[in-house]
Formats: structure tokens, sequence, C-alpha cells
């Protein structure tokens, strides 16, 4: 198949088979005065949009019976893509996409195309099973101009997304500047994220690392994460969540919530952190639930955690942002929430706070053999504990709840 333009073929997709694998390669006429590649001209790199000739490569993909398809994006390549959706179901179990080359989004705001005005992500996708991204390439999201223009977060799209899909691993992949949260994953299942990269500059406005909601059976792990908030948010619907190995800094730590906003009835439960380093972050393990809201965050374990100056180390804050309350006796209930083993430094005084409900609390709550350290001598950490029911051993600082 070739994809043709005013100054000849651009794009060929050939298909090879070699032991059943299907193997759908680009080929690049690179003589071409229009290249997709990019071409230099009077110093300025210049890229085409290329999501035609991506979703039809794509709908082969999908379309595919036997072995276990591949669409190999060559490394040392750029490609320029407006927003596109890839939807499954598709024909095999496992389809692959090896991503050794550059994914870039459009540079400007209004650059960006829309297909029926479906703005929530960049590149979105959909109802698939047995999903395989690696390869060490880049989904570079162009973030800059929306962070500019645009200071309400639900104005900007995410720049990857996964929706009820399967099965997923996504591993060995690269991803910059996305304009909103650089990967959401959202009413999946089964699925693992590991040795994945992901920068934003720290003042870069709900850049996101990771995002999960309505999924079960998530694993994220052994991977670096350094963006301007949370490296992972655990939001609404989500249980069995299993997150490990994680190098977590610049950004807002790893966070359960926020739940329970517009007073609305969110869960979370059956979470697990564990063996992750926040470095400079500005909270650390994080649960936090909107005053107002119902439901309830529970069964959640944070342990074996290094801190290396990181402010707010531990924290609960059931009253992340208050609604007036007419009366009513309503909070996201926390309960069953173990804090193990966190040694390093904060660089806040107050490095444990247990911020909870006056008339709903938290319960079940358990610290055990935290010490942290003020990054600077001559003054000592402390914790603030209202309203919280549970049991607290080995402490430094010292826990005592009103």
């Amino acid at each position: 198949m070739v994809i043709e333009s005013l100054h000849g073929p651009l794009l060929e997709i050939s298909v090879k088979y070699h032991e059943e694998v299907e193997f759908y390669r680009l080929f690049f006429k690179q003589e071409m005065e229009l290249s997709l590649i990019g071409l230099q001209n009077a110093g300025k790199t210049s890229l085409v949009n290329v999501v035609d000739a991506f979703v039809k490569a794509w709908n082969d993909l999908c379309a595919a019976t036997q072995g276990a398809p591949t669409l190999l994006i060559p490394k040392g390549k750029s490609f320029m893509l407006q927003p596109v959706s890839f939807k499954g179901p598709c024909k095999t179990n496992n389809v692959n996409i090896e991503l050794q080359g550059t994914l870039v989004a459009p540079k400007s705001v209004v650059a960006w195309k829309w297909a029926n005005n479906n703005k929530g992500a960049w590149i979105d996708f959909s109802g698939i099973n047995g999903l395989v991204i690696r390869g060490g390439g880049t989904f570079d999201g162009q973030g800059a101009t929306w962070w500019a223009k645009y200071s309400d977060d639900s104005d900007r799209p995410s720049a990857l997304r996964f929706h009820s899909c399967k099965n997923l691993a996504l591993s060995a992949t690269n991803h910059i500047n996305s304009p909103r949260n650089h990967i959401s994953i959202s009413t999946c299942s089964d699925s693992s994220i590991s040795n994945i990269h992901v920068t934003a500059p720290e003042e870069s406005p709900n850049t996101d690392g990771i995002d999960i909601s309505g999924s079960t059976n998530i694993l994220i792990k052994d991977s670096t994460i350094r963006t301007g908030d949370d490296c992972i948010a655990i939001n609404d619907g989500s249980s069995f969540i299993n997150i490990t190995g994680i190098t977590c800094g610049p950004g807002h730590g790893i966070s359960v919530g926020s739940l329970g906003r517009d007073r609305k009835f969110e869960t979370v439960e059956e979470v697990h952190v564990r063996n992750c380093i926040f470095q400079g972050t500005t909270n650390g393990a994080r649960i936090k639930t909107w005053q107002g809201g119902s439901g309830y965050a529970r069964k959640i374990t944070f342990e074996d955690i290094i801190l290396d100056e990181a402010e707010n180390p531990i924290i609960i804050n059931q009253n992340y942002r208050a609604y007036q309350r007419n009366g009513l006796a309503e909070a996201v209930k926390v309960s069953e929430v173990t804090f193990r083993n966190f040694t390093g430094t904060s660089a806040s005084e107050e490095a444990i706070t247990l911020n909870c409900d006056p008339t709903v609390g938290c319960t079940g709550i358990i610290l055990n053999k935290i010490n942290i350290k003020y990054v600077s001598a001559g003054k000592r950490t402390r914790a603030l504990c209202n309203n919280v029911r549970g049991s607290f051993s080995l402490c430094s600082p010292n826990v005592v709840c009103s």
C-alpha cells in the first residue's frame, strides 16, 4: 500500500511474514522533497502529518487473523500525528506496536485537528485485548503551548489514553511534555506498565504521569516519573492496583484520589505501593478526599519507601477541598490504611499529616517503622493527627492523635 501526495509516494506499508508473525514495516522514500521523517529546510525541521497512514496500518494490523501482528515504527524516525483513535476489538489475541522512533503531537494548540470534536486525548486506544506497546521510542505531547493557553486542565487533552483495554502491556517507552496527564488508564483490567520514563517540567500544570480510574488488576513497576503533578493518581472505581519500583520526583507523589468531588460517591480499594523513592516531591504517599463526598478508600498500603527531601511524606487529607456541608455528616470513609518502613528526609517540618473528618474520621490507620528526619540539622520533624483511630509504633516523629 502506497500513500500518495502531490510530490509522489510518501510512505509504503508492506507486510512480511516470518514464522507466522506479521510485521507491518514503514519504508520511506527519503529522496522525496516532502519527507515523513522531517526535512532540514533553512535550518528548521518540518514534519508531515501521517495520521491517515497510521490508521490504515492499524486497521490492517487489527484485522490480521494469525500470529502476532506488529506495527514497527523505525528507530531514528519522527512522525507528526494529529489526534487519532485506534479501536478494537482485534482478531488476534495480541497486537504489537514496536515504537522505536518518535511520535510528535502538533506544536501549537491551533494546529491540532480533532475528529468528531473528541478532545479527550491525543492518541487513544479503546476496546483492545492483548495490546503490547514497547520498543524504546518516545511519545512527545508538545504540551508547552497548552500549558500557556489553558490554566484549567479540563481544557487540555491527555497524551495517551487506554480505555476498556484488557491484558495491556506498555513497556520501555518514553513520554514527554503532555498537555495534561501523560497516560490515562480507564476501565482497563489485567494490565501492566513497566520500565517507562515520564518527563515534564516541574512547573508544568496537571501533567500527571499515570492516572488510573475504573480499572482493576493493574501493575506499574520499575519506572521513573518526573512531572508537574502526581506521579501516579489512583482514582474512582479502581481496585487491586500494585505499584513497585517507582522513582518519583519532581511531582506531587503517589496519590489515592482525589475522591468525592461534587459530592460524588467514589471508591478505591486494594492498593499496594512498595519499594518506591520520592525525590523532591511536594507530597509523598497521599490519600485525598473531598469533604461532602461519600464512598471509601480502604485496604491501602504504602511500604518500603525512601524519601529524599520530600515535602509532606505521609499525608491523609479527608478535607482536601471542602464544600458547605449544611449540617450533613458526609465524607469519603478512609480505613485500613498502612504506612510501613519509611526512611529518609523531609523538606517540611510536618512530615506526617493525618487530617481526618471530625464526624466520619479515619479508622484502622497503621504507622509502623517510620523514621523521617528534617532535611536541615537543628530542627525536628513533627506529626499532625486529628480524628484518627489506629496504631502507631516505632515512629519518628512520634504520632499522637487528638
